[in-house]
Formats: C-alpha cells, sequence, structure tokens
C-alpha cells in the first residue's frame, strides 16, 4: 500500500514538473527567442565604372550608359539564432522600372552580430534617363529609387535546431542632388 501512494506521489510531482518545462518553454519561445526582423543599411560608396556604348555610328537611338556604385550592406542581426543566406539579387526600382541589380554573395550572420557585405550596384542609366520623371525629379533635388531582394536561407538555434527561413527586404533610397547625399530606409520581415 505504502509503494503505491509514493508511486502517485513521484506521478504526480513528475506530471506538474513536465507541465511546468513545457509552461517555460512557451513562454520563451514566444518572447525571448521569437524571431526578430534584421535591420539592414545600405551605405552607399564611391562612383565607378562609368561607361558608354553606342548601338553604331548610323544607330545613336540605341546608346547606352552603365553606372557602378560601391555599396556595402550592414546586416544586424538582432536574433538568437545565426542566420546562413545563398546567393540573392536585389532589384533597384525607379518608377516600377529595374533601372539596376545588386549582387549579394552568400554569407553567415551570426547571432546577435553584424555583418558588412561590400557589393557594387551596376545601374543602367539609359532606362532611368528613358523614364519621363527623371529630368523633373532631378531638377526638383532628389529622385527615389527602391530595392527589392529576398535572402533565402537557414536558422540555426543553439547549433541543433535549423530552421528554413527567408528574409524579403525592401529599401526606400532618396538621392539628394544638391548635398550630394543619399538616405536609405530599410524594411525587412523574417518569414519561416
Amino acid at each position: 500500500m505504502g509503494t503505491s501512494r509514493g508511486l502517485k506521489i513521484c506521478c504526480g510531482v513528475t506530471a506538474i514538473f513536465i507541465v511546468m518545462i513545457a509552461i517555460i518553454f512557451t513562454i520563451l519561445a514566444f518572447t525571448v527567442f521569437k524571431p526578430k526582423d534584421p535591420e539592414i543599411t545600405i551605405y552607399p560608396q564611391c562612383l565607378g565604372n562609368i561607361g558608354f556604348g553606342l548601338g553604331g555610328i548610323s544607330n545613336l537611338s540605341t546608346a547606352n550608359v552603365n553606372v557602378s556604385v560601391a555599396m556595402i550592406v550592414a546586416i544586424d542581426n538582432r536574433n538568437y539564432g545565426s542566420f546562413k543566406f545563398k546567393n540573392a539579387t536585389a532589384f533597384v526600382n525607379y518608377r516600377g522600372d529595374v533601372v539596376g541589380t545588386v549582387p549579394i554573395e552568400q554569407a553567415r550572420v551570426p547571432a546577435h552580430g553584424k555583418l558588412n557585405i561590400s557589393t557594387v550596384a551596376a545601374f543602367m542609366m539609359d532606362r532611368l534617363i528613358a523614364n519621363a520623371s527623371f529630368w523633373a525629379d532631378v531638377l526638383a533635388g532628389s529622385v527615389n529609387l527602391s530595392t527589392d531582394a529576398t535572402m533565402h536561407g537557414k536558422v540555426t538555434m543553439f547549433k541543433v535546431l535549423k530552421i528554413q527561413a527567408s528574409v524579403p527586404s525592401r529599401c526606400d533610397i532618396t538621392l539628394f542632388i544638391q548635398s550630394q547625399s543619399v538616405e536609405s530606409i530599410c524594411k525587412t520581415k523574417i518569414k519561416l
């Protein structure tokens, strides 16, 4: 009879302990370990590799101008897990038209860490200049661009748990003509 009572007490204490552990893990999952969106900032560095091309002397309508801008993409991971992503391409848009591309090489952003990625944005100036609003924006003093990119990869927590994730990013970039400065505001949303 004493053994049966001791077994019931042991099972009851074990059940209460398991429920408490489950509650603690649930609270941690929805608070401390909840995925936070990374902060992405773009820092243009310098203008370079300006190239002019003509479609031939007789066909000046196919003239094109390409410009490269060196930049640093800074990623601040505020999560408890690291994020390893594959190669990606960001597309630079001006009023709905793609006017440039930015290759982003694969990398690993450590948990609670920062990563700076050096890259080069290649602008197709002929597409930008062909837009009817471009010169009006230049004369107004600022040109608004946006970039869209999605980085696919894996989130690793505690070197054990690996989850597929994607991080779509949209940056609004304003080029101020008079001061020759740039302002960028990026928004990201992690998807598991």
